[in-house]
């Protein structure tokens, strides 16, 4: 029993090892591939992933440094807006590489987040995501923001926009851009995080192949290697 125990350190000491590789992201999000992504966590106090059978599927893989940014945003934002949940979406392989239905979502450095909304009784909620609604991809909300017994939450969706921006600066890195859709967009402008979206954030202008109000889409300004 006592040769067992070296093995086991050794054993867990190396698979610690392979647990703490970081990623090394190559080319673009439109064509390129990850090297050791990092799947995002299932669940946090303050929020959840979109699909257990997408996690399975193996659909929630980032670059190590994003799933860092993103757990950090999150636990910053249980003191910030502790009354907000938040849902986080697609993201990628966990090589990288081609990702459908997505044009990006390639290297590692792009995540979906569903939008987050109140119920009817005005409390923070997560939206359904589900296949009948393909995990929620399938939701649209109308001019003001509505959908069934949800309304857009721009308070949370903006306050989680600046955690990530500002985590990503703190690890001295950047977001890329927002890919939200424009009409919806005038509403995060008018919440007190505004001003420091209209300075620090690049969202879309024009909108994209799909509209983007159910989820919206961040990239990530992390270094990456040429494609080989």
């Amino acid at each position: 029993m006592n040769l067992l125990k070296p093995i086991i350190l050794i054993a867990c000491l190396l698979s610690n090892a392979v647990l703490a590789k970081e990623s090394t992201c190559y080319g673009t999000t439109s064509k390129g591939r990850l090297l050791n992504g990092i799947a995002l966590p299932s669940s946090g106090p303050n929020y959840i992933g979109y699909s257990t059978i997408a996690r399975l599927a193996g659909r929630t893989y980032v670059h190590t440094q994003v799933e860092d940014i993103i757990v950090n945003a999150y636990k910053s934002l249980e003191i910030e807006q502790p009354n907000k949940v938040f849902k986080y979406a697609e993201t990628g392989f966990e090589e990288g590489g081609q990702f459908k239905p997505h044009k990006t979502h390639r290297n590692g450095l792009s995540v979906d987040f569903m939008t987050p909304v109140v119920n009817e009784s005005g409390q923070s909620a997560h939206l359904p995501t589900h296949p009948l609604n393909k995990f929620g991809y399938d939701i649209e909300f109308d001019g003001n923001g509505k959908y069934d017994e949800y309304t857009i939450d721009y308070v949370a969706l903006a306050a989680h926009i600046v955690a990530l921006h500002k985590e990503a600066v703190t690890q001295g890195v950047d977001l890329w851009r927002v890919i939200f859709d424009p009409k919806l967009q005038p509403e995060l402008f008018k919440t007190s995080y505004g001003p420091y979206l209209k300075k620090h954030i690049q969202f879309s202008k024009k909108r994209s192949w799909v509209r983007h109000d159910e989820h919206y889409h961040v990239d990530f300004a992390i270094p990456c290697k040429e494609m080989k």
